[in-house]
Parts: C-alpha cells; sequence; structure tokens
C-alpha cells in the first residue's frame, strides 16, 4: 500500500511539473509542418493563444512575445500580472504594456501552457494597415529557443524539429554561419562592399523587418551612403515611435560564399537606433528582403545558422519609385452591381422562351487604401498628392479589389512607368498623373 501512494503522489508531482513548464513541446512528434503567409517579406503564421485563433509575426528580432491589435478579439483573456514599459525602435517613448502568466499558446502542434505574454494596448501599434492582413502580435526567442526552425521562404511553411532528434544532412550547397547573442537575438557576421574592399559587419538576423539590410552609420569604417545614391525616407515604424534615415545601395553584400548585388540599404537616423545602438559592436541588421533568397535551418541550440539559396535569390531589389507610403486605413461605400435573371415569358409572335436580365445594385463595404506619407520631391508629391488621399483607382482598377501589397507594387514597377490615381480628398474626387522616376535621379552629382 505504500509503495502504491508513494507511485500515486509521484505521479501526481510528474504532472504538475508538466503543467509548470515555460517552454514549447511537440507532443508524441518528432517534427511539425507550419504552413505560412509571406507578406512584404514578413512570415505571418496561424496561432492560438488562450483559445483564440490569431496572426503572429514570426520575429527574430524580438525576446519577448507581444500582443497588440485587441480591437477585434474580445474573447481573448489574459491574466494581468504588472504593468511595465517597453521600449523598441523609434524616436519616441517608451510605450505601457502588461505582463501575463499562465498562457496557452499553440503553434501548428507545438505547445506552450505557461507562456508569458506581453500585452500592449497603445491602437497606434499595429502591422495591420501596413500589410493589409490582420496580424496581432509578435514572436520570436520563445519559439526558437525550443526547437531546431527550418524556414522555406520559397515554399511558405516552417518546420520545428526536436533538437534532441534532428539530424543534419550533408549539403554542398549550403554555408553554415556561428551565431552570437546578446540580450536574446542573433547575430552573424556578412560583409558590405566600401571602396572596393569588403568590410566586415555585425548583423542582427531581423525576420520581422521587410527591408533588405540596415546598417548603422559610421564613417570609420566608411559606412556611409554614397554621395549620390541616398534620399530621405520614412523606413517604418517601432515600438517606440516612427524611424526615419536615409535609404542607399550597397553594391556587394556577401554571406561568405553568397554574393548580392545593388541591395537596398537603409541607414537609420541614430535618434529612431539609441536603444540598438547599446550593443556597441552591432553594425546593423539582416532582414526580410535578403532572407527570403535563402532557405533557413536557425539552431539556437548549438549556435548554428545554414543557409541554401532558393528560386527567390536572383530576384532584382526595387524601391518604391512613387514616393508614397499607403496602409489600409478605414473603410470605402462601393455601389456593386449585380445581376440577377428574371422570369420567363413567352413571346407570342414565338415559340421561344425568353428570361430577363434585371440589374440591380447594392451597397459594399471595402478597405480603404490612404496615403499616409509623402516622400519630398517624390513624383507623387510634385503632381499634388497630399498625406490623407484616399486611393480610389490605380491605372484604372478600382483599388478595393486589390490587395494592398498588389497596390504597392504599382509603385515598384520600372523608371519611366505612368501611373494615374483617382482619389478621394475629403469627399472631393480628383485625378492625378506622374511617371515613377529612379529614386537617386535627385541626388546626381554635376
Amino acid at each position: 500500500m505504500l509503495k502504491k501512494n508513494l507511485l500515486i503522489l509521484f505521479l501526481l508531482f510528474a504532472f504538475a511539473s508538466s503543467f509548470s513548464q515555460t517552454y514549447f513541446n511537440l507532443p508524441s512528434l518528432e517534427k511539425d509542418k507550419i504552413r505560412f503567409d509571406l507578406v512584404g517579406n514578413l512570415i505571418i503564421l496561424p496561432v492560438e493563444l488562450n483559445g483564440v485563433e490569431l496572426s503572429f509575426v514570426l520575429d527574430s528580432g524580438v525576446s519577448k512575445p507581444i500582443l497588440f491589435n485587441l480591437a477585434n478579439i474580445d474573447s481573448l483573456q489574459v491574466n494581468k500580472v504588472e504593468t511595465i514599459l517597453l521600449r523598441g525602435l523609434g524616436g519616441g517613448d517608451a510605450v505601457e504594456a502588461i505582463k501575463s502568466k499562465n498562457n496557452f499558446l499553440s503553434i501548428g502542434n507545438a505547445l506552450n501552457i505557461n507562456q508569458d505574454i506581453y500585452v500592449v494596448f497603445d491602437t497606434s501599434i499595429n502591422f495591420t494597415p501596413r500589410l493589409g492582413v490582420p496580424v496581432h502580435g509578435i514572436i520570436g526567442y520563445d519559439l526558437f529557443k525550443d526547437f531546431i526552425v527550418e524556414i522555406n521562404y520559397a515554399s511558405k511553411y516552417i518546420v520545428l524539429h526536436k533538437p534532441e532528434s534532428y539530424t543534419y544532412r550533408k549539403c554542398r550547397k549550403c554555408e553554415t554561419f556561428e551565431l552570437s547573442f546578446y540580450r536574446n537575438k542573433p547575430f552573424i557576421f556578412g560583409e558590405v562592399e566600401v571602396d572596393s574592399n569588403f568590410v566586415p559587419v555585425k548583423l542582427l538576423i531581423d525576420t520581422g523587418s521587410s527591408d533588405a539590410l540596415w546598417i548603422f552609420e559610421n564613417e570609420e569604417k566608411g559606412l556611409v551612403p554614397t554621395d549620390n545614391m541616398y534620399f530621405e525616407d520614412f523606413l517604418g515604424k517601432g515600438l517606440s515611435g516612427n524611424i526615419y534615415g536615409k535609404r542607399s545601395k550597397i553594391k556587394k553584400f556577401r554571406l561568405k560564399r553568397f554574393e548580392l548585388n545593388d541591395v537596398n540599404t537603409a541607414f537609420p537616423d541614430s535618434t529612431s537606433i539609441s536603444l540598438a545602438r547599446k550593443n556597441t559592436l552591432r553594425n546593423g541588421s539582416i532582414s526580410g528582403e535578403v532572407l527570403k533568397r535563402f532557405n533557413l535551418i536557425i539552431d539556437y541550440k548549438n549556435k548554428k545558422l545554414t543557409l541554401k539559396k532558393n528560386r527567390n535569390f536572383r530576384d532584382s531589389f526595387s524601391y518604391n519609385k512613387s514616393g508614397i507610403i499607403i496602409e489600409q486605413n478605414g473603410v470605402v461605400i462601393i455601389r456593386e452591381r449585380e445581376k440577377r435573371s428574371g422570369l420567363g415569358y413567352n413571346d407570342q409572335t414565338d415559340s421561344n422562351v425568353h428570361v430577363e436580365t434585371i440589374t440591380h445594385y447594392k451597397l459594399a463595404v471595402k478597405p480603404a487604401y490612404t496615403i499616409v506619407e509623402i516622400r519630398k520631391d517624390s513624383p507623387a508629391e510634385k503632381a499634388g498628392l497630399i498625406k490623407g488621399d484616399v486611393i480610389l483607382t490605380i491605372n484604372g482598377k478600382e483599388a478595393h479589389t486589390l490587395e494592398l501589397q498588389n497596390v504597392i507594387g504599382y509603385f515598384k514597377s520600372k523608371t519611366g512607368k505612368m501611373i494615374s490615381l483617382t482619389i478621394d480628398r475629403n469627399g472631393k474626387i480628383m485625378s492625378f498623373d506622374f511617371r515613377l522616376e529612379d529614386v537617386f535621379k535627385q541626388k546626381e552629382l554635376p
């Protein structure tokens, strides 16, 4: 009887311990394959948090999972533990958040039944308007630390492997890099060409940024944009506000034997990256526009990253040549036509049955694409477009029939392409035409 009681106590203790785990696990599986959407170079994964289905960006640049965009998920319950301040990129102040413990989080078959989540209620922190698809949060380190993560950008899936059962295969076409970590964020070394020489740079691996490269200006190393090859621009939005800087190109960027030419490169201003600068050895970030050209194996446990070129490798790097930044912001009411077949009738002059088609109209709510930033001296600004204009048509196509990323694609077309926009400006319908220009043309030296 004593042995039986001890066995029961042991099983109860093991059961309780399993429910205090603070890590992801794959019950009864060695690996799990999960499909993702690739939107604006960002990996968007389906997740379930406390029984509610959500979408998170897989962001290797964050050390804490953050939940935001709560307006449409009233059914979600989180346990408030404490109020804290979070600080990220951007020139603004830290944002208030609550730390919530004991949350149930699943990604595919991977489960964490005691997940910490940082919940931000500031409605201005929201990826959805810039991507055009619902995004409710970001997760990085908590998932990467527990698995060997295979990311197949070409076929849009990830595979989570249990580290203890994973076996590396020989791969002659692959390159393997040693990872280093700072505050749970992964870094590798690459090389950028400066005055025909290659300079080593330590870069954050940032799957949560849609750009190609970010380089922190350093005159001593020659890490500055070329005089006739940059323009001032809005770079994005961080946790602590908007990020501005210079956009340029680097002639060559190397990751061991992999070499990319004419790579889009942003040089963020010092105010926006004051937090990132605290890691004094960091020179910038390598992000989605470069990473999507490879399939990756990310192994935090063994501090290894393996890269293999995929079919995206030779895609050219292009910029938004219009100067317009748009968001899916609000809605427009559209009058849609629908045809319905009416009743049949016999014409007395023949034996045929005629069916009358009746046209009906209905009102529909569609997404509105609004200009939220416009670059100074850009083609769009010179044509007369301003912030707040709502795009109704682009080159004859109704904007609401297009995905946000398709609309943005028009602005990345070839230099010289004509763009015709119909917009709504405070209820007034207006039309504008302009041609896409080389973004570096204004910087040409005499």
